[in-house]
């Protein structure tokens, strides 16, 4: 990459911009709201069972003015979701600034693995085994969603959950190839911890982005 535009992107002034697309939010607190997404590459997370696995490598992105992407973003929202990657390995702080001066709602999906940089309206925690959160983000989510991808997920769900703040929303999500097997136990569990919620990746089940 030109040095120049390194710079530029460790700045946060360019992203490497994986897609962008209109749709209905799926997950969560959110799920059935309309929003523009914006995904950015980069991530070295490394969860198995991605499903965004082209996002990682961020030099297949290429780098975007980020005024380009607030110009995109305000024509179909108010309400802008910020996901990867992990976006976070970036300066947010630039982006969610031109955002939040055209009066748009800043919602992020993150790992939590790297600084919490940037304005937001909405954070969305969704704590990763391979990489943990930092220790600031927790009291700052406002959403915690856990995967669950076998029985064990509920253990690290728990141990995650005694980190965040008590006004935080507690989900318990399948993944996705496991859904049949892994929906039952959750449900059971839900049941019987009734502090947390269920989420399912609704637009799949819609099939949109």
């Amino acid at each position: 990459m030109d040095k120049h535009i390194q710079k530029l992107v460790d700045s946060g002034t360019m992203l490497p911009l994986m897609e962008e697309f209109y749709t209905i939010q799926g997950e969560g607190y959110h799920k059935g709201t309309a929003a523009y997404f914006v995904r950015i590459g980069g991530c070295d997370v490394g969860c198995h069972w991605c499903d965004v696995k082209e996002s990682w490598n961020a030099n297949l992105h290429p780098p975007t003015d980020i005024s380009k992407i607030v110009e995109n973003a305000k024509k179909h929202s108010k309400t802008i979701v910020v996901t990867g990657g992990e976006p976070l390995t970036w300066d947010m702080g630039p982006l969610t600034t031109m955002l939040k001066a055209e009066d748009l709602q800043t919602h992020i999906e993150t790992s939590g693995a790297y600084k919490l940089t940037g304005v937001w309206d909405w954070i969305c925690l969704s704590p990763k085994k391979m990489k943990l959160p930092t220790t600031e983000i927790y009291q700052k989510a406002d959403e915690l969603k856990m995967i669950i991808f076998n029985k064990d997920d509920f253990r690290f769900a728990e141990a995650q959950a005694a980190k965040v703040s008590k006004n935080c929303i507690l989900y318990l999500q399948p993944e996705w190839s496991k859904r049949e097997k892994m929906i039952p136990e959750i449900v059971d569990y839900v049941m019987k911890n009734p502090q947390w919620k269920v989420s399912l990746q609704t637009h799949k089940y819609l099939n949109i982005p």
